[in-house]
C-alpha cells in the first residue's frame, strides 16, 4: 500500500479540524448568519476592515519581539493562518506553535525564537490590560463590573491563582533541571527584549501593535453594535468587549469558542444593552471575525505548510 507523505497530512489536518468544529457549532452558525442579514451593511463592512486590521496589528507586533528582519508578505500570511490555528486549538497553542515554526524556519534559534513568542505575548498582555484600564478611568460607568462575577466567585478566584502560584514556587525550588531550564530561558527572554528595545523601531512595532491588536478587535465588535442597533455607546462596547476577553484569557477552548461568546453578552448586557440584541451582535460579530475567515485561514495553513514555510 502506497504511503501518504506527512506533509500532505498535515496540509489536510486544518480542513479536517475545521469541519469537526463547524459541525458542532452548525446552530451557532445558522443564527449567525440568521443575524447578518438584517444588518446595516455599510457598518459590517466596516467591521470586516477593523478585522483584516487587526492581522496587520499582528504581523507588526511579532516583527518588533524579533530583532532578525522577518519577512513581510509570509509573516503577514502566517498571522492569517496562525489565526485559524488558533480557532482549532486550545487558545493560544495553534498561533504559538505556527509562529514558533515560522521564525525557526526563517533562521531565529529556537531559545531566541521562544523567547521572541514570551515577549510578544506579554506585550499582547500588557497592551490589551492597559487599552482597559484607560478606557475604564476615562469612562468609569461604561460597566456594572459587579455583575460580571458571580456573587461570592471573587475569593476562590484568588485563592485558586495563589494556589497555582504557590505549586509552581515549591515545584521550581524542588526541582533542580526545571529551575536551571527556566532560568536559562529568562535569560535568554531578557537578553532578547533588551536587543529589541535598543532598536527604535522594533519597539515602536512591539507597542504600538499590541495595542492596535485588541483596539481593532473592539472597534470591530462597536460597528456590528452599530450594525444591529444596539442601544451602547461605541467606548462602552470597548470596554465590555476588552473586560470579556480578559475574564475568559484562562479558558482553555479552541479560540474561546463558546466561553467568549457568553462572556461578551453578559458583558454588554452588564453595559447596558439587552440581551436579545447583545446575543445578536455578538453572533454577527463573531461570524465576521471567526468563521468567514476560517475556511481561507485553514486553506493558507495547509499552503504554507506544503510550502515549507512553516
Amino acid at each position: 500500500m502506497r504511503r501518504v507523505p506527512a506533509r500532505k497530512l498535515l496540509c489536510l489536518l486544518p480542513l479536517l479540524l475545521l469541519t469537526a468544529v463547524a459541525v458542532q457549532h452548525r446552530s451557532v452558525l445558522a443564527e449567525g448568519f440568521g443575524q447578518l442579514r438584517s444588518a446595516e451593511w455599510p457598518w459590517l463592512l466596516a467591521a470586516a476592515g477593523a478585522t483584516c486590521l487587526t492581522w496587520v496589528a499582528a504581523a507588526f507586533t511579532r516583527q518588533g519581539a524579533v530583532v532578525e528582519r522577518l519577512p513581510r508578505r509570509r509573516l503577514l500570511a502566517t498571522q492569517f493562518a496562525a489565526g485559524a490555528a488558533n480557532h482549532l486549538l486550545p487558545t493560544g497553542l495553534g498561533a504559538s506553535a505556527v509562529n514558533l515554526r515560522f521564525m525557526t524556519v526563517c533562521g531565529v534559534p529556537l531559545a531566541r525564537s521562544s523567547a521572541a513568542l514570551a515577549l510578544y505575548m506579554l506585550a499582547e498582555c500588557v497592551g490589551r490590560l492597559g487599552l482597559l484600564a484607560a478606557l475604564l478611568v476615562a469612562f468609569p460607568d461604561a460597566l456594572r463590573i459587579g455583575s460580571l462575577l458571580p456573587q461570592g466567585a471573587l475569593g476562590p478566584l484568588l485563592y485558586a491563582v495563589g494556589a497555582a502560584v504557590s505549586v509552581a514556587a515549591v515545584v521550581l525550588a524542588v526541582v533542580r533541571r526545571l529551575r536551571t531550564a527556566v532560568c536559562s530561558f529568562l535569560r535568554t527572554a531578557l537578553g532578547e527584549a533588551r536587543s529589541v528595545h535598543a532598536r527604535p523601531a522594533r519597539a515602536f512595532a512591539l507597542w504600538g501593535g499590541s495595542l492596535a491588536f485588541p483596539a481593532l478587535q473592539a472597534a470591530g465588535l462597536a460597528a456590528v453594535g452599530q450594525a444591529l442597533g444596539l442601544p451602547v455607546p461605541p467606548a462602552h462596547i470597548a470596554v465590555a468587549y476588552l473586560a470579556a476577553t480578559v475574564a475568559v484569557a484562562l479558558v482553555p477552548t479552541p479560540g474561546g469558542l463558546g466561553s467568549v461568546e457568553a462572556a461578551l453578552v453578559v458583558a454588554l448586557v452588564a453595559a447596558g444593552g439587552p440581551v436579545a440584541v447583545a446575543t445578536a451582535v455578538v453572533l454577527a460579530y463573531r461570524i465576521i471575525t471567526v468563521w468567514l475567515p476560517l475556511l481561507p485561514g485553514a486553506l493558507t495553513l495547509g499552503a504554507l505548510v506544503r510550502l515549507k514555510v512553516i
